[in-house]
């Protein structure tokens, strides 16, 4: 069996590491005191001790009938409640406290005429994903995470590109260390150094990218603070991966880009009522920028409220209100489009709320959307009106089938959702699609430039989307998009039939 075969097979590997397992899945009274599976010792007093790891001075261990590792707490059962290698969370070993996880995610996708690189057509191609990760604390004074990454994509049924973001074969996602500085007025600060992800508030400009294949990361420091009402994140970050906007390299270790940083300082503060105020600066920093992409040197500032108002007619939950507004400001300097620098003056609001029907059959929920995302309405102008949506995760809010970026945008939308079983939600959204203004051009969830006709309308869309979650540890998604293209599509270069894209996912973390 090829390496493939088994990485596609979960089952397959399951079962092994239980036949594995069941060679040190056994009774011994002589064992140590390791786990807690069975703690009938001889008198009450002894068999509190059992649960911990290691003797204590006053136990008598020899007194207790307990497995070294029991198959059941260690491995948990593979579709059940309960995640795989259950065992290995939140151990203790003296002042140690670790995790070790991981997570496995197939994607099987069918799709046709996006706004994306090498022009219309249609392919059919899987993504597969394996994150393993290791996580440590020592007396809650330092720490370190490690995860790994083994994107790829195969099975391509028609000539394709790849994109930037579906493939990145044995390498390291995540590492950082973590020192706790200690307490700082009336909470908590620590420092973190790695590469690490970044994601912040409704992720519209900071994301750690989950849909895609690769996710998202940067390298450098932070300083992490906490406390009751606030949460404050100071950062300086430079690109890693390809979906970071670096060069990508996937087939060999990812390096820094030393010519990108971003920057700033995001806080929250939680003291409203079923509200998270977030104030943000960040500051966007390319010193080799260039005049076919926006970066030049960017600062953005913003805020964003959201929160969940719950509808209670006495004791019992009717319904619930729920809301997400956000605006940005940006400024600086960018070389965009010509080979001088020019002004940056541009903005950006978004804003999503609705209603769910808590007490009633299905808890069926309405909402609308609303974003735009500033054009440049004179190009020719000393000043860039185009705001730059950074790094954001553009699949939550632009349409699922992922055509656009957040740059030269409108979009006016409604969201409807229904729960037929506990488990099973489904989302169905439809976008009305113009650009801020026609004069600029359209971008592509890359945020590349395409020559719209002159037209302002892009288009329509509709989603839908339905998610069984079995267990905290296993979910299956599904989803059919489909796109109308409009004028400013149809009426030049761009021309092609619509959109339509179908995928099958499945997720299992453990």
């Amino acid at each position: 069996m090829s390496l493939r075969s088994w990485m596609l097979k979960p089952s397959l590997q399951v079962l092994v590491l239980c036949l594995v397992a069941s060679g040190i899945c056994s009774a011994s009274e002589d064992a140590p005191c390791v786990t807690d599976t069975d703690t009938s010792c001889g008198d009450d007093d002894s068999s509190a001790g059992c649960a911990d790891p290691g003797c204590g001075e006053d136990i008598d261990c020899g007194a207790c009938e307990y497995t070294l590792l029991d198959c059941e707490t260690l491995f948990g059962s593979v579709l059940g409640d309960e995640p795989l290698l259950k065992g290995l969370k939140n151990q203790k070993a003296g002042g140690l406290t670790y995790s070790v996880g991981a997570e496995l995610r197939y994607r099987h996708m069918n799709e046709k005429n996006r706004l994306r690189p090498g022009g219309p057509g249609q392919s059919s191609y899987e993504l597969w994903r394996f994150t393993p990760y290791v996580q440590a604390n020592y007396n809650d004074l330092v720490g370190g995470y490690v995860q790994a990454i083994d994107a790829s994509m195969f099975g391509l049924d028609a000539p394709y590109t790849p994109t930037q973001i579906d493939v990145n074969r044995t390498d390291l996602l995540q590492y950082y260390a973590e020192l706790n500085v200690g307490d700082v007025g009336d909470g908590n600060l620590k420092y973190r150094y790695g590469r690490q992800f970044l994601q912040y508030g409704g992720q519209r400009l900071l994301s750690s990218l989950a849909w895609a294949n690769t996710f998202r990361n940067f390298e450098g420091h932070k300083l992490v603070y906490t406390s009751d009402d606030w949460d404050i994140d100071a950062f300086a970050m430079q690109s890693v991966n390809a979906a970071a906007g670096n060069v990508p390299q996937p087939y060999s270790f990812d390096r820094v880009d030393k010519s990108r940083w971003i920057s700033g300082v995001y806080s929250t503060w939680k003291g409203i009522e079923n509200n998270n105020l977030d104030l943000y600066y960040l500051r966007f920093d390319e010193t080799d920028s260039s005049a076919a992409l926006q970066d030049g040197r960017r600062n953005t500032l913003g805020a964003r409220l959201a929160g969940k108002q719950p509808v209670k007619d006495g004791k019992t939950l009717v319904g619930t209100w729920n809301w997400d507004v956000e605006g940005a400001w940006q400024f600086g300097e960018d070389n965009f489009g010509s080979a001088a620098y020019r002004d940056v003056q541009a903005g950006m609001v978004g804003a999503l709320g609705g209603y769910t029907f808590e007490d009633v059959t299905w808890k069926p929920g309405l909402g609308g959307i609303f974003y735009w995302g500033s054009g440049d309405s004179d190009p020719t102008t000393g000043d860039i009106n185009t705001f730059n949506s950074l790094y954001p995760l553009g699949h939550a809010y632009w349409g699922q089938i992922d055509n656009f970026s957040g740059q030269n945008l409108l979009d006016y939308g409604v969201q409807a959702s229904i729960k037929p079983h506990e488990k099973l939600s489904i989302v169905s959204q439809w976008h009305y699609f113009d650009l801020a203004h026609a004069t600029d051009r359209i971008y592509n969830i890359a945020g590349a430039g395409l020559a719209g006709s002159g037209d302002k309308n892009v288009g329509n869309e509709l989603d839908f989307v339905g998610t069984y979650t079995h267990s905290k540890s296993f979910n299956v998604q599904l989803g059919y998009l489909m796109f109308f293209y409009g004028d400013a599509v149809n009426n030049g270069g761009l021309a092609r039939s619509d959109a339509e894209q179908f995928y099958l996912q499945g997720t299992y973390m453990f």
